[in-house]
C-alpha cells in the first residue's frame, strides 16, 4: 500500500465516474488506490468536506465527474456545477496535486468543427447547466493562469456506454425508441452531432495524468474522430430492435417547438392540482436536435495520446449496448411494449441482413490480428523445440 498513489474521484456513481473507477481498479490495482466517496463521506456542495477529506486522504491526484441532473434549479446547478469544482480546484492548488475536470458541449454554441476555444458567451439567458458549466470553465482557467493550478478539462459531447442507471442523454433517447414513444423523428435531414465513447476517457485521463507537461493548463475535445447523423442513428437503433416506430417522417421544428409549449402548460395545470409531474431535462436541448454540433479533436489528435480503440464508434457498440440496456430495462419493468426476448443472436442477425458494414466495422473494431494465446504457445513450442 505504500507505494501505490492515490486518486480521489468525485462522481462515482454515474456512467463517467463509474467508468473511470472500474478502469483503474481493473488495470491498476496493484498501483493506485482511486478512492470514490460518497456524497455522505464528501459532498461536494460543502467546502469543509472537500477541504476535511482531501486533508486526510492526501491523494496524488483528483478527478471531478460529478453534475447536477439536467434540470436541476439554479442553486443546485451553481453549487454541484461551478461551486464544488472551484474548491475542489482550491485543495487541488493547496495541495500541489493535478486536477481533472470533466466538462461538457453545453458550453459550447451549436456548428460544426467547434475548437476548444469556440465557448458560448456568459448570459442570463443560458440554461442552468450550461451556465454553470461555464462558468467553471473560465474560473479554472484563471486559477491555472494566476494561482497556479494545475488542471486539465476533458470536453464531453453526448456520451455513450454501459452501465448508465439515471437514463439520460442518449440513453433516454434510446429508451424512447424501444418504449414506442417516439412516433416520429424529431429532428431535420442531415443533423450531424458528436458523441464521446466513455470506456475510452479513462486512457485519457491516466495518459494525462502521466504526462502533466503537456497536458497542464489546457482544455480538449474528447470525442469520436466522425460525427453522427441523428435520424441514421435513431432508424439504426430502430433497425436493431425490428420496430415499427418512429416512423421515418420529418418532424418541422415548429411543430416540435409547439408541442414542446403546449406540454409546459399541461404540466403547469398538473402541478396546480397537486400532481408531480415534469418535462423532461433533455427537452431543452431540443434545438440541438434540429442543428448540428459537431466538435473538432484536431488537438488531441496532434497530442501524444493514442485513441485505444480507434474504429470504435456510436456504431459498433450499439449490438452490445442494446442488449445490455434491454436486459435491464426489461428486469426493471421499464419496457412496457419492448415483449420479445432480448437475444443478441436474434439483434445481430437482424444486423447482418439489414446493415451489414455496421457488423464489419464492429469485428474490425474488436480485434482481427492473431489470436495472442496461440501465437504465445506456438512461439514457447518453437523455442522449446530442439534444434536440427
Amino acid at each position: 500500500m505504500g507505494n501505490k498513489k492515490i486518486g480521489v474521484l468525485i462522481g462515482g456513481s454515474g456512467l463517467i465516474g463509474g467508468t473511470i473507477v472500474n478502469f483503474y481498479k481493473t488495470r491498476y490495482a496493484e498501483t493506485i488506490d482511486i478512492r470514490a466517496p460518497s456524497s455522505k463521506k464528501l459532498s461536494i456542495r460543502d467546502d469543509k468536506d472537500i477541504r476535511q477529506y482531501l486533508t486526510d486522504v492526501n491523494p496524488d491526484f483528483v478527478i471531478n465527474a460529478a453534475m447536477a441532473s439536467l434540470g436541476a434549479d439554479g442553486q443546485l446547478a451553481y453549487e454541484v456545477n461551478y461551486l464544488g469544482p472551484v474548491n475542489l480546484a482550491r485543495a487541488a492548488t493547496a495541495l500541489n496535486i493535478p486536477y481533472i475536470h470533466i466538462s461538457s458541449s453545453a458550453t459550447m454554441p451549436t456548428g460544426e468543427n467547434l475548437r476548444e476555444e469556440d465557448t458560448l458567451p456568459l448570459s442570463p439567458n443560458l440554461g442552468n447547466y450550461a451556465k454553470s458549466k461555464l462558468m467553471a470553465e473560465l474560473t479554472l482557467r484563471r486559477m491555472a493562469e494566476q494561482e497556479g493550478l494545475d488542471y486539465t478539462c476533458i470536453r464531453l459531447a453526448i456520451v455513450y456506454g454501459a452501465h448508465d442507471h439515471k437514463i439520460q442523454g442518449f440513453h433516454r433517447m434510446f429508451f424512447s425508441i424501444a418504449d414506442e414513444a417516439m412516433p416520429a423523428l424529431f429532428t431535420k435531414r442531415h443533423t450531424f452531432h458528436s458523441y464521446s465513447n466513455a470506456r475510452k476517457l479513462p486512457f485519457l485521463i491516466h495518459h494525462a495524468l502521466a504526462n502533466r507537461a503537456e497536458f497542464s493548463g489546457r482544455t480538449y475535445n474528447f470525442v469520436d474522430k466522425n460525427p453522427v447523423d441523428l435520424a441514421t442513428l435513431i432508424l439504426t437503433i430502430k433497425s436493431y430492435l425490428q420496430l415499427s416506430l418512429p416512423k421515418e417522417v420529418y418532424v418541422p421544428y415548429w411543430m416540435a417547438k409547439s408541442g414542446q409549449k403546449g406540454l409546459n402548460v399541461l404540466l403547469r395545470m398538473l402541478r396546480r392540482i397537486g400532481l408531480k409531474a415534469n418535462m423532461p431535462p433533455e427537452l431543452m436541448f431540443l434545438d440541438n436536435f434540429y442543428k448540428p454540433q459537431t466538435l473538432a479533436s484536431k488537438r488531441l489528435q496532434e497530442s501524444s495520446f493514442v485513441d485505444p480503440m480507434p474504429n470504435e464508434t456510436i456504431f459498433t457498440r450499439l449490438p452490445d449496448l442494446l442488449v445490455y440496456y434491454l436486459t435491464r430495462w426489461s428486469h426493471e419493468n421499464l419496457i412496457k411494449t419492448f415483449k420479445d426476448c432480448v437475444e443478441k443472436e436474434a439483434a445481430l442477425g437482424h444486423a447482418f441482413v439489414h446493415t451489414p458494414e455496421l457488423l464489419l466495422e464492429t469485428v474490425h473494431s474488436q480485434g482481427i490480428g492473431p489470436f495472442s494465446d496461440m501465437k504465445r504457445q506456438r512461439n514457447g513450442s518453437q523455442e522449446a523445440a530442439p534444434m536440427q
